[in-house]
């Protein structure tokens, strides 16, 4: 039997266990699993050397800010940074490129602009904001929709200056508008007019301490803010989702929103569920700083809970890179005017695995969910994308458990050579990243993908997630 590409000796889960086999792929699908690989003859072969391989691992909130901010991230470095983490497809915002994607036209117009540097797949959210409902231009909703986005991004907060926030009856507009499209809405949930004060407030009284940017936005900040969304969608019959939640009081609300049947779905981060705030931004101060902050060690244990009981649905980053010398670091800039993101796309497979699978957090068929089959399914992918079944892209995440390591700021793909992760010791590291296929990244020689390999993916169909809670 000839094929095109065969994944020998790799360790695939079946549940909580796994079995050793070998993946065939031909035309970039995976066409079937063998034992043993006498009679086959493949022309390309890729050795998982029994390493654990998960269908491939799906980041669903990027910002590599192109184009427009390519000082930052351009998508051949934003996508080589996916690689080298084991990431295999992600899906990026709509807010931080020139122009911001909310219309059909400002869709093309950033696939065009990034169709040649791509080294693995990804898909898009859309886009709806304040100015979108003032000025009567919500049909754009729908038409991007039908082009395929994957979900709609509003921000509660100021973000950029070309995506403007929304107040409360704008974000109920924008709620009824994407109801009628079945996608998700996906929001940034702090209470402006609570951080806004409270930066103010803090800020002149002198407080120039990294803590200082957490505890002025503060826990009650995104409660209220998630409570109004839960409210929203309740009345409109919307798909809520809570992008980059950090607090604990915000799973639990989460949680039981579901518990009463409704449409609420929320994600967390890396960095909400391993830092807290009075280290991590006391020992690295600006480039730590995030929105939502970092919170308290027991929101972080919080959050793995909710993230193995289904209260929270699973992993994404919020990768949001920022130039050092002229947005973090430059002379006169301090807690309060630094820019606000870090990079986080290399980092979340690898501190998933570590601090969850291999701590006993998470269960291996968790452990695929929530790095895989969640994101996939929520967003409309699956089974294309976040599986291992016949027919299914040829997406793998080739993971050597054992492997100890140590972040380097200084060592990462991404151009934004800082982490609040700088130092932090790992156990499991993804060595091989295969998309459709191709090996993309090999531990040993670094990004051996083809710059532009990775396609634009377009929703496939429309689906929901389990509303189960599990105990």
């Amino acid at each position: 039997m000839k094929v095109d590409v065969m994944v020998k000796n790799a360790r695939i889960p079946q549940g909580d266990d796994t079995v050793l086999t070998n993946i065939l792929v031909a035309d970039e699908k995976i066409i079937g699993f063998v034992p043993n690989t006498e009679g086959i003859e493949a022309a390309e072969v890729i050795d998982a050397e029994g390493h654990l391989t998960l269908p491939g691992c799906i980041d669903s909130h990027t910002h590599i800010n192109d184009p427009g901010f390519t000082h930052r991230e351009n998508f051949l470095t934003g996508t080589s940074a996916a690689a080298s983490g084991g990431v295999t497809m992600i899906v990026d915002m709509p807010c931080c490129s020139v122009p911001s994607v909310r219309s059909v036209e400002n869709l093309e117009h950033k696939l065009n602009a990034i169709k040649d540097k791509a080294i693995i797949d990804y898909g898009m959210w859309g886009g709806v904001t304040g100015e979108d409902v003032r000025e009567g231009w919500l049909h754009n909703v729908k038409e991007q929709a039908d082009y395929g986005v994957l979900a709609f991004k509003v921000y509660m907060t100021p973000s950029v200056p070309t995506y403007p926030r929304v107040t409360d009856p704008e974000m109920l507009e924008a709620f009824r508008s994407v109801s009628e499209t079945g996608l998700p809405i996906g929001i940034h949930a702090e209470n402006f007019a609570m951080c806004d004060y409270n930066v103010k407030k803090f800020e002149k009284e002198g407080r120039t301490d990294g803590p200082a940017w957490a505890e002025a936005r503060s826990h009650l900040a995104e409660k209220v803010a998630i409570e109004l969304g839960i409210s929203f969608a309740e009345e409109t019959g919307a798909r809520l989702h809570i992008v980059h939640m950090s607090t604990g009081v915000g799973a639990k609300l989460v949680g039981d929103a579901k518990k009463r049947g409704l449409d609420v779905t929320a994600e967390t981060c890396p960095h909400y569920l391993t830092l807290n705030y009075q280290d991590a931004m006391t020992e690295f101060m600006q480039f730590a700083k995030i929105a939502p902050p970092l919170r308290c060690k027991e929101d972080n244990e919080i959050h793995w809970k909710a993230l193995r009981d289904g209260s929270i649905d699973f992993v994404a980053t919020d990768h949001a890179p920022y130039e050092i010398p002229t947005e973090k670091a430059a002379e006169g800039m301090h807690i309060w005017n630094a820019f606000p993101g870090i990079p986080g796309v290399e980092t979340m497979v690898p501190v998933v695995v570590s601090e969850g699978y291999n701590k006993g957090r998470l269960s291996l068929s968790r452990l695929v969910e929530v790095l895989s089959t969640a994101p996939a399914k929520h967003y409309g992918l699956y089974p294309k994308k976040g599986a291992m079944n016949i027919g299914s892209d040829a997406d793998f995440t080739i993971i050597d458990l054992e492997k100890e390591w140590v972040i380097d700021k200084d060592k990462m793909y991404t151009m934004a050579k800082y982490t609040p992760f700088h130092g932090y010791k790992l156990k499991g590291k993804p060595v091989k990243t295969v998309v459709r296929g191709k090996l993309v990244y090999d531990d040993k020689e670094g990004i051996v993908g083809r710059e532009g390999y990775g396609q634009f993916i377009r929703r496939q169909s429309i689906q929901k997630l389990d509303k189960a809670i599990k105990y």
